[in-house]
Parts: C-alpha cells; structure tokens; sequence
C-alpha cells in the first residue's frame, strides 16, 4: 500500500500547532518522535511504500501545494498526528485529500481524535486510532493490504452507512522493547535544533511512557495524553507506566551515535526516576558523547544523581515547579514542596547542570497577581538558565477540567484549545483570563529582558547560527508567530 504520513499546512491563519508537547503552538520545530515510532512499526511489515511530508518544517505549505502532493503522491492512506490545537486545520486539509483523492483514507492518530471523536469524523473514509497507536496502525493496515475487513479491529472509531462506530479498547503495549525504534530516516534531511542543547544534530528519544503521578492540570505529552484519556475512559485510572530496558536504550543509543547524532532531547514524562536506572543511562549518555536533557520532578533530584548527570553530558534539566507557594502545590496534588524545589536548584548547579523550570500560572483558584509576581521573583533571584511561562488549560479528561465545569471557572462555554503559552480561557472570580495573559506577557518581557539574561546566554553560543535560532525562538515566545 502506498502510505503517507502527513504534517499538512497551517490551513486557518494561526501559527502551526506543536504536535509532540501538543498544548502549545510551535516556537521551534521538533521531531515528532511518536509518529516516526508508528511509521517504524509500519516499515517493519516490508510491504508497503511508505513516505513522510512536513509542510511545516518545509515552510513552503498552503493549500495549492497540500493539493498538488496528494495528487501526485496519490496515496492509499494519509497518517496525520492531531492534537487538539491543529484540529480545524486538520480537518480542513482532511476534505482537501478527499476531493483530491476520494478513495483515500485519512487516519488521525494523537490526542485531539482521541477526545473530540465523533467531530473528527466528517467521512466514511476517516478513521480514527484512539490512544496508544502503534499495535492498533499495524493491525489496521495489515487488513486494509489483505483486503479483509478492518472494521473489527480494536481501539479505531469510525462511520459506516452514516452510522458511528467505536469499537472496544486496545490494550496497551506490555513490552516496549518490542516496538522498532523510530524511523529517523524520514528526517535525516531536516536539521532540527534544540536552543537549550546548542549543538547538533539533534533528535529526541523516548525510553518509558506515561507518568503516575497525581497533577490535577497534567498533559505531559501529546502521547501520553491520547494513552492515558483512552486509559482512564475504560478503567477509570491512569495507566501503569511503561519502561523500556537500559539495554534496548543503549542499542539505539549506538544507533544514533553511528549516524551522527550528537544531541538528544529526552521527551519521557519523567526520565529520572531511581538512581541505578539513571546511573545506566547516564553512563551510556557519557560513553557515546552526547550532551542531552531530560524532563524530571524536584523530588527525584537526589546529590548522586546531580552529580551523574553533571558527568554525563546533561546541558538541562526541566522542572516542573508551577509555582513556589505551598498553598497551591497542594491544592494541584504536585506532591512537592517549595523547599523541595529550592533544594533540586541547588544541587543541579552545584554539578553544573542547567536548569530550566516549568511554571503554571493560574493552575489553582488560590493563585493571585501577588503569587505570580512571588513566583516571578523567586525564579529571578535563583538565576537559572532558563523559565517557561505557561497559562494552565483545563484540559478534557483532567480533573481540574471537573473543577473548572463545576465552579464556573471557564471564560467560554467548554474547553476551547488555546496556546498555554500565550492564552487563557479561565476566569476566575479574582483573576480573569485577560489578568493571566497580561501577567504571562510581563513575566517573559521582565525574564527574558534582563541585561543579566542576556550576557548569561550569550556567553554558551558556539555559534551565530545558534544564536539567531535562540533569537527567533525569543521573538516567537514574547511576540507571536509571523509568517
């Protein structure tokens, strides 16, 4: 079968959504590393023609040119990875594959077809895989290429006759040693960059899936988020967490390294989570010469692990600190303290490791324009290398989304995907979504201004290529996106 795995142009004027993180719109591109792992699964049948086309990252899309590829390409099956924010782009570049090339399907995978179902599925030829996707794809095309009826396969929903379809839940993959690693082949011609890593080339990996932790706002992934509303809908709890072995780590590791990768982004939930599973890693991370970062919480960070990552080519650490108030780390269930927070910062520089924090405005009523300026200050006078401001979403699924449909707490009349980075659609009775917008803008303006800022950054750029690239992300963050 001819298959193509589709990022299509930003088709309604807004800037291209982020389709790994999923929750915001793209401020640099970065590999989607779920999709490859599903073209992977593919490849490994040997049967098909299988091919892969980012109009985003080409950044010459519009609709003539969607047009023109699909028929040309005039594939069986166009693979498009949806989140929430891309939705109405999607669907439109959905109808133009159908007038194009009627007898084509279209099959949305990711986190928006997952939770808005039925309105992703405007046409008999739509098919939507809900939740974790790769045994549900590879089942799938295997009946479409055998010609035998697909419509009993386990976690897709779909229209037949005018009829809605879901069928029962995939469960999830038990053995991700088992799944090939992903096909970075498709993006070996794209040179992908990561401000934080400085160097390439750079690609990102993933070595577990999901988080078990109990956040009430929490979307860490635009995989996770898919796997776990699908999860939660049948069992009514969030799924185990899925590990892959250091062994199967290491092999793609000296994969990567053979091809010449030198930086690599880890996209797990949580990467850190005792200290002999991240000792392995490291010590592969430092044998190949990668320098890298990682997600992790504060209450992971113990002194032998800063000081293995300061070792092992670590250049940032993500912290997810939402905010420095201990009245609002309980309420959201984060399960840490503020001292716990100032005490993760400490060591991480202590060995030298960046660190960049994670900070939620708005994630509990208890929030208020002088708890975001604490915060704000707080982050200041710690000097780390970097903050990113978000707006918390009350995403479907979640339990603050409960919260915010219970207590009134929502500016629209349900959840409206919005840019975390940018806008809100909560309003609170003492902070409105236009309060939170404003104090986002002044938070980043104040940070990222600073002369001290700016001297710190500029002294880690190898390069002038790094930093324009670090330049235009700025922009981006502080101003929008312009074409």
């Amino acid at each position: 079968m001819k298959i193509t795995f589709l990022t299509p142009p930003e088709l309604i004027g807004h800037q291209p959504a982020e389709r790994t993180a999923g929750c915001t719109r793209m401020v640099y591109p970065m590999p989607n590393i779920y999709e490859l792992s599903v073209a992977a699964v593919l490849e490994e049948e040997g049967v098909h023609d299988i091919t892969r086309r980012d109009f985003v990252f080409d950044g010459n899309g519009n609709e003539a040119s969607l047009r023109q590829f699909i028929a040309e390409r005039n594939a069986d099956i166009y693979f498009i990875w949806t989140v929430n924010l891309s939705i109405q782009s999607d669907l439109k570049a959905m109808h133009i594959i159908h007038e194009v090339a009627p007898h084509a399907y279209v099959v949305l995978l990711g986190p928006g077809p997952t939770y808005f179902t039925k309105q992703c599925l405007a046409h008999d030829h739509v098919i939507i895989v809900r939740g974790e996707p790769e045994a549900t794809v590879r089942e799938l095309v295997d009946a479409m290429h055998n010609r035998r009826d697909w419509s009993e396969v386990r976690g897709i929903s779909f229209m037949r006759d005018g009829k809605f379809h879901s069928n029962p839940f995939r469960p999830l993959i038990s053995d991700l040693d088992a799944l090939p690693f992903p096909a970075r082949h498709f993006i070996e011609d794209k040179q992908y960059h990561n401000p934080k890593l400085k160097t390439g080339p750079y690609t990102t990996a993933v070595t577990s899936r999901n988080c078990p932790y109990g956040c009430i706002y929490c979307v860490p992934s635009s995989l996770t988020f898919a796997r776990e509303m699908e999860f939660r809908k049948e069992f009514g709890r969030k799924p185990n967490i899925g590990f892959r072995s250091v062994a199967s780590i290491e092999r793609e590791m000296e994969l990567l390294h053979s091809r010449g990768y030198k930086a690599i982004g880890f996209m797990d939930d949580n990467f850190i989570w005792n200290e002999e599973r991240t000792s392995q890693i490291c010590e592969i991370m430092r044998r190949f010469g990668f320098v890298w970062g990682c997600q992790a919480r504060v209450d992971a960070i113990t002194e032998p692990i800063a000081k293995m990552l300061g070792e092992s080519g670590c250049l940032y650490v993500d912290l997810g600190i939402e905010s420095f108030n201990d009245d609002i780390l309980r309420f959201i269930n984060k399960g840490i303290t503020s001292a716990q927070i100032y005490q993760a910062i400490a060591l991480l520089k202590k060995y030298s490791v960046p660190v960049k924090l994670n900070v939620l405005i708005g994630s509990s009523p208890l929030e208020t324009k002088e708890t975001i300026r604490h915060t704000l200050r707080e982050a200041k006078k710690l000097n780390v290398d970097q903050v990113m401001f978000n707006i918390v979403s009350p995403f479907p699924g979640t339990e603050f989304y409960k919260m915010c449909i219970e207590n009134g707490w929502l500016a629209t009349p349900d959840y409206v995907p919005t840019d975390v980075q940018r806008e809100s659609i909560l309003n609170y009775p003492h902070l409105s979504a236009e309060d939170m917008e404003k104090a986002l803008f002044r938070n980043n303006l104040s940070y990222f201004i600073r002369p001290s800022f700016i001297f710190k950054q500029l002294r880690r750029f190898k390069s002038m290529s790094e930093f324009i690239n670090a330049l235009k992300a700025l922009k981006i963050k502080l101003f929008g996106y312009s074409k």
